[in-house]
C-alpha cells in the first residue's frame, strides 16, 4: 500500500500513471476513469479507450499497479491471486483519480463515470461500499477523505467483475450511481452466479444497475492478448460490449 498521504497527495502521486486520450475538438468532456483487472494495463484497454473516445468522452486509464512499481509478474502471482493490492486499498485509488479529475479543465463535472475490468470492478464496488471513516482510511491509506468521495462519481461500468471472497460485494453501497454490468455464462475465473448474485442483490436494495449476461462468453473475452487457458477473445461480442458503453456514455447526455 502506498504510505499514509492526504487525498491531494494521492492525487498528485497517481496523476503520472494517469493515460489520457481524448476526442478530438470537444471540451469540456464527458469521462471515463478505467480500472484495469489484476493483471494491470494491457494493450486491449487501449481499443476500450478508442471506443470510449468514438462515443465522445475522454478516457483515462489509472495504472494503479505502476504507482506500486508492480510488474506484470509480481501482479499475476500476487495480485491476481488475492495476496496484494486487494479491491478496498485500491478503491483510494477511485477516490484519488475522481479528485484529480476534479481539477482538470477540460473535464465536465458530469459526467464523470468509472469503468473496471475483474479486480479493476472489484475495486470499485468496495469503493462504493467501504464506511466512511476509520475503515476507509484504513483501507485506502488515505488520510482526510471525505465521508463520500464518491459524491461526483456519475456511473459505472462493471466488466466481469470479481465479487468473491475478500471483497465487500455483500454490504450495501453508499450511494446508488446508474451501471450496467456484464457477466459471462462461462467465466470459470471469477465465476458467473457469484457475481450475478451480488449485483442482483444491489439491483433488489434499489441500484439502478442493469445486469447483462453473455452466456457463451469467458472472463476476458474482450482480450486478444490473452493468454490464460480459460480466456477465449470474441471479436463480435467485444464490440457488443464497446457499444454498451457508448450507449451507456451516450445516456447522461
Amino acid at each position: 500500500m502506498p504510505a499514509p498521504s492526504t487525498l491531494a497527495e494521492r492525487a498528485t502521486q497517481l496523476a503520472p500513471y494517469l493515460s489520457v486520450t481524448k476526442p478530438h475538438g470537444r471540451a469540456p468532456l464527458a469521462t471515463v476513469l478505467m480500472m484495469p483487472g489484476c493483471g494491470g494495463r494491457r494493450p486491449f484497454l487501449d481499443t476500450w479507450a478508442e471506443a470510449i473516445n468514438r462515443a465522445g468522452a475522454a478516457a483515462v486509464i489509472v495504472d494503479s499497479h505502476a504507482m506500486r512499481g508492480i510488474n506484470r509478474l509480481h501482479a499475476l502471482s500476487l495480485v491476481c491471486t488475492g495476496a496484494q493490492m486487494r479491491g478496498r486499498e485500491r478503491a483510494g485509488d477511485l477516490y484519488a483519480a475522481l479528485a484529480w479529475a476534479k481539477t482538470q479543465d477540460w473535464i465536465a463535472p458530469s459526467p464523470i463515470l468509472a469503468a473496471g475490468w475483474s479486480h479493476g470492478s472489484w475495486a470499485i464496488m468496495d469503493a462504493l461500499a467501504l464506511k466512511p471513516g476509520a475503515e476507509m482510511r484504513a483501507a485506502t491509506g488515505i488520510m482526510d477523505l471525505p465521508d463520500e468521495p464518491l459524491a461526483d462519481l456519475g456511473g459505472a461500468f462493471l466488466m466481469y467483475p470479481y465479487a468473491g471472497v475478500a471483497s465487500l460485494s455483500a454490504r450495501p453501497w453508499r450511494r446508488n450511481p446508474r451501471s450496467i454490468a456484464i457477466v459471462c455464462g462461462r467465466d470459470r475465473i471469477v465465476g458467473t452466479a457469484i457475481p450475478r448474485t451480488a449485483l442482483e442483490r444491489h439491483r433488489a436494495r434499489g441500484a439502478p444497475l442493469d445486469i447483462h449476461l453473455f452466456p457463451t462468453m469467458t472472463h476476458a473475452f474482450d482480450e486478444p492478448e490473452a493468454s490464460h487457458p480459460q480466456v477465449k477473445y470474441d471479436a463480435a461480442e467485444t464490440r457488443r460490449a464497446h457499444q454498451l458503453m457508448a450507449d451507456f456514455i451516450a445516456s447522461f447526455a
